[in-house]
């Protein structure tokens, strides 16, 4: 996908970049394949703000997304790539053999009217799903499950895809796109390929506004309030406001947090020290 510039008819405008979105379908999603999530405006079960920053936003239907690809032995075809409210990658929507449709993430380069196929017999093409037992070594992948039959929670993003290191006895080491290198279970299933709309993080909103129908409210700089609101609040002139501080005090901005004694078994490689 390519981005769009906009002459600057308004000073707003003039920054605004977006993605074209041309070639993507504009079917309705079917019934079966959408819902509406309830929204909540960072708010709790007592009304109190829990989430900061969160609220109105443009109206948007959730698309039921099929994480697990766990419909084996039956091929698809892709009817169309759509745009997806909810998520910076784009989804496509398949139709199998047998009649029933599902949305999975769209990864780069999936056609339509391309063939694609769960299980340990697929073969290894872009959008196909398999163990990672069964996936060649050095094969770029998303959509990968952390616990074998619970669906695809990792690599999920527009752009992101993660690397097939090693394999292990009964785990796999697979490179993240941050860089850090982490055991996952060979049984574990994955998708070939990178997910698409690489270009999500061109995008230049260039207004507030932009923001605002995304959902997101403004946010207030801590050395901007009192000190009744945020640690870093008051004091004569601009003061600095001190060292970073959360609004509940808890130090960030680059300070370790992270327990000593709190062990990663799963982790081989940091992501920090690979930069």
């Amino acid at each position: 996908m390519a981005i769009k510039i906009y002459k600057p008819t308004t000073p707003s405008r003039r920054f605004i970049t977006n993605i074209d979105r041309s070639g993507l379908s504009d079917a309705r999603p079917p019934r079966g394949l959408r819902e509406k999530l309830q929204a909540h405006a960072g708010r709790d079960a007592y009304g109190h703000i829990s989430t900061r920053h969160q609220g109105g936003g443009h109206k948007k239907m959730y698309r039921i997304v099929d994480f697990k690809r766990d419909k084996d032995g039956v091929p698809g075809h892709i009817a169309g790539i759509e745009y997806d409210p909810y998520r910076s990658a784009h989804i496509a929507r398949v139709h199998y053999r047998d009649g029933e449709k599902r949305y999975i993430i769209a990864p780069e380069g999936l056609l339509v009217g391309a063939v694609i196929m769960s299980g340990d017999s697929a073969e290894f093409t872009v959008g196909n799903t398999l163990p990672l037992s069964k996936i060649p070594l050095g094969m770029q992948v998303h959509n990968v499950e952390l616990v074998p039959g619970l669906g695809g929670k990792l690599v999920r993003s527009a752009g992101c895809a993660a690397t097939l290191m090693a394999r292990e006895g009964s785990y796999a080491h697979l490179r993240m796109p941050s860089g850090e290198v982490r055991l996952i279970p060979v049984h574990a299933r994955a998708t070939i390929g990178t997910v698409s709309n690489a270009d999500h993080s061109k995008i230049s909103l260039g207004k507030a506004g932009r923001s605002r129908w995304r959902g997101i409210r403004p946010g207030v700089r801590g050395v901007a309030m009192n000190p009744v609101d945020h640690p870093m609040g008051g004091g004569e002139g601009r003061a600095s406001g001190g060292h970073p501080t959360t609004p509940w005090g808890k130090p960030c901005g680059g300070k370790k947090t992270r327990t000593r004694s709190k062990r990663s078994d799963y982790i081989i490689k940091d992501r920090r020290s690979s930069k």
